[in-house]
């Protein structure tokens, strides 16, 4: 047995579930491992307040949060460093994929993870995953140069094979899907499978986490609630996605004209109906959850037949549940709706990223036509389900003019919530590639939150100019260009 020890260098400041620590610990436990968790979430002098940012700006309601949850004033690093001392882990895993994919700061786990071990003393082997060594795994050695092991792709089954490797005296580059430091460099052993069944990784166990992690600000309110998958993969192939670096590891890379992947069976996978009620209802009991954040990168492409099993299960449970869902505005329909009602589905996220079709479809390769996306938001309305807007500004080669019609797009779609995050170039990516030739960022940015701070180097969309539309985006669409002089006076933008 092996003592693995997961970090959770979120800086965020409140309550997020990363589902890769669920997972792999679902795995490792069930190898007979001890696990135990370390999660940076609630250090005063680590947490940047992503709720108070976000809230300030209106693009969350305001809310009781910040006064039910304890910050400690332990330095991080003094707590981190008991917590090694405490627990003597043999392994330190920080960063994974999972359906979080890039949101709540799963990219930038690397990073802020390796950051927190620079000054640690400890015996024990690091080992990261993530999109980064997914992408680039010799660059990203070399950046994070105290990890001892990277795993390319889905890492949830890969960690308990290395570790059993490694308490066997076996090399780790015997395990698929690591990358290991040797002598002479790094060494690459070949790609691992795709979990064709993710019933096989177990219940994903989120007994690790401090009960305060699952109080989560929505709509106002304060719920208790978990982030979750039931599925992996998306059939699109969106330029600006870290979706298509996976896709590339796994050989997934035939596309149609219409920036879709051509027989996508492989790629898209879903937990049992059977599982998805096991989970919802053990996180119920044992820790009054209610909303199920479902981080799914398109929900309503899961499995027709799966997700109405689902919903007869949630339906004669008569447990009080939630889902906020994420998928694409062509799934939308009477007869998905009719479904998502069955679900217990309250909110529905969707991708507007910019209002440009044009600019959509030859710059991103995201092909949704206006009008399938107007009919989606209205036909989610009359069927009160809460609908959420996300927007993207500071793509390469957007105009501020783009990003002033994405306002007014907004405004005719009349969104119950309206998001809009900084355009960040994830390594890999089209996009990303884009923007390092033309200078608009390096080649590598550290620090990446696409919530909290743009790193773009753009001459006309300035930090300063992205900046304050991510303050005024959402009282721009409820309020119209009117107020646009007057703001940017008081900016001194004008």
């Amino acid at each position: 047995m092996a003592r693995i020890l997961l970090l959770n260098p979120s800086r965020w400041g409140r309550g997020i579930t990363p589902i890769w620590i669920a997972s792999h610990t679902a795995a490792l436990r069930a190898r007979g491992h001890d696990v135990g968790l370390f999660d940076a979430t609630f250090f005063s002098d680590w947490a940047q307040n992503e709720n108070t940012f976000n809230t300030t700006n209106q693009q969350y309601k305001p809310s009781a949060y910040d006064s039910m949850v304890h910050f400690s004033d332990v330095p991080v690093r003094t707590a981190l460093q008991a917590k090694i001392d405490e627990f003597q882990p043999g392994y330190i895993f920080f960063a994974a994929l999972s359906s979080h994919i890039h949101g709540e700061g799963e990219y930038a786990a690397i990073q802020f993870g390796h950051d927190l071990m620079t000054a640690t003393k400890t015996d024990a082997t690091i080992v990261c995953g993530g999109l980064q060594p997914t992408a680039a795994p010799t660059e990203t050695a070399e950046r994070f140069p105290r990890v001892a092991h990277f795993i390319r792709g889905e890492s949830d089954l890969v960690l308990a094979d290395l570790v059993d490797a490694l308490e066997q005296g076996r090399p780790a580059i015997s395990v698929n899907g690591v990358v290991t430091r040797t002598s002479d460099g790094l060494a690459s052993a070949p790609p691992q499978s795709l979990i064709a069944d993710l019933d096989a990784i177990g219940a994903y166990d989120y007994s690790l986490f401090d009960d305060q992690i699952f109080l989560r600000p929505y709509n106002g309110s304060v719920v208790r609630a978990v982030d979750y998958e039931l599925s992996r993969g998306c059939p699109f192939t969106c330029g600006y996605c870290v979706e298509t670096v996976i896709q590339a590891y796994y050989g997934l890379t035939d596309r149609t004209p219409r920036g879709a992947l051509r027989n996508p069976q492989r790629y898209l996978r879903h937990k049992s109906a059977r599982r998805i009620f096991e989970e919802m209802s053990s996180l119920y009991s044992s820790n009054d959850v209610t909303l199920f954040r479902c981080q799914d990168t398109n929900f309503l492409t899961i499995e027709r037949s799966t997700l109405t099993e689902l919903a007869d299960l949630i339906d004669a449970s008569g447990m009080p549940l939630e889902l906020y869902i994420e998928t694409r505005p062509e799934g939308v329909n009477s007869k998905s709706i009719t479904l998502l009602k069955k679900l217990k589905v309250d909110g529905v996220g969707m991708g507007i990223e910019l209002a440009g079709q044009q600019f959509r479809e030859a710059s991103l390769n995201r092909f949704s036509d206006q009008p399938a996306i107007i009919r989606a938001f209205q036909q989610l309305k009359e069927a009160g389900i809460s609908r959420t807007a996300y927007n993207i500004i500071g793509l390469p080669d957007q105009t501020e003019e783009s990003i002033l019609e994405t306002i007014d797009f907004n405004r005719l779609l009349d969104p119950d919530n309206v998001t809009v995050a900084f355009y960040s170039p994830y390594l890999g990516t089209d996009q990303q590639r884009v923007g390092a030739e033309k200078s608009y960022f390096l080649d590598y940015e550290f620090d990446l939150d696409s919530q909290l701070r743009t790193m773009t180097r753009h001459a006309v969309l300035s930090p300063a100019t992205l900046a304050f539309y991510k303050r005024y985006f959402v009282r721009l669409v409820r309020e119209g260009r009117d107020v646009l002089p007057g703001l940017k006076r008081e900016a001194r933008l004008a």
